[in-house]
């Protein structure tokens, strides 16, 4: 099979995590402390500012020391152990040996859409859930392919990035819907345009920026788990299989699967046009492509 030299399967690539989290955080802070601002000037008070700053560092602080358990319990997943799976054991110790990081811990979701994900904030704290869909319908070695992509998001922090900004994103979208039904305050000193305007697009910019944290680092995990297994086309191959059985069984939306569903390797979702616009995942044609194209294809 095509593979890459073990010397370059170790490496984690420089993506720019670090920068890219940081302007994406930022933008984030601004729109939060942006809609804090605009509801100050309707009620004369800065109150609000100093809310939304509360506010904003009280769901990072949840999102960061509770993104594990929240993903994993919206899963319904289960803990389980070596003697119950054997096979799912033996590739997460060889890829996780090989990255030179801790074992993460192991849970299977009740579900028969095939996916996949990994949480914790930190390798130390990591832990991998695969669905009983992804165990039926993949071989060992596309298995391993998933398995190499779910570890380096974790390696490369992107599950605290990601958690963080989705929980972000979610109290600046039902701030902004507070503000479009109610108007936040003394309607006679608020200009009813900026507040109509703050309502509809900072709901929007954090749909955005949460989408391209997904999007981006989907891409980097699809490139560096592949280099960590050394063989992008079982990836590639897996997901093929992944997208087709999505289709054929998706997750409901459920508001607690929709929350985290940008944690995993696929849209659960079965959905129209408009749906993928705004999709937390590229196109799965993409990252084929670029998958194949790093087999030399």
């Amino acid at each position: 099979m095509p593979s890459i030299p073990l010397s370059e399967s170790t490496d984690v690539h420089n993506h720019h995590n670090g920068l890219k989290t940081a302007a994406l955080f930022g933008v984030l802070w601004a729109v939060l402390l942006g809609l804090g601002a605009l509801i100050g000037a309707g009620t004369r008070s800065s109150a609000p500012i100093f809310i939304m700053a509360l506010i904003g560092v009280g769901t990072t602080a949840y999102g960061y020391w509770n993104s594990d358990k929240i993903a994993i319990r919206s899963m319904g997943a289960y803990p389980v152990s070596e003697a119950q799976a054997p096979q799912l054991y033996a590739i997460v110790r060889e890829l996780s040996t090989r990255a030179q990081q801790p074992m993460p811990r192991i849970f299977v979701s009740p579900t028969m859409t095939p996916n996949a994900f990994a949480t914790g904030r930190n390798p130390q704290n990591a832990a991998v859930c695969v669905t009983e869909g992804i165990l039926h319908m993949l071989d060992a070695r596309e298995l391993r392919g998933v398995l190499g992509h779910e570890l380096m998001h974790v390696y490369n922090r992107d599950i605290l990035t990601s958690s963080v900004a989705a929980a972000v994103a979610g109290v600046i979208t039902s701030v902004g819907q507070m503000l479009l039904f109610f108007g936040g305050g003394d309607r006679r000193n608020a200009n009813p345009l900026a507040m109509i305007a703050m309502a509809l697009l900072a709901p929007f910019a954090a749909s955005l920026i949460q989408m391209a944290i997904s999007r981006t680092r989907e891409y980097d995990a699809d490139e560096d788990g592949a280099a960590l297994t050394g063989d992008p086309l079982a990836l590639a191959s897996a997901l093929r299989k992944i997208e087709s059985g999505v289709q054929q069984v998706p997750l409901p939306q459920d508001q607690r699967l929709v929350n985290a569903s940008h944690l995993m390797i696929a849209n659960p979702f079965r959905g129209g046009a408009i749906t993928k616009l705004f999709a937390t995942h590229p196109p799965m044609r993409d990252r084929i492509t670029r998958l194949e194209r790093m087999a030399g294809l």
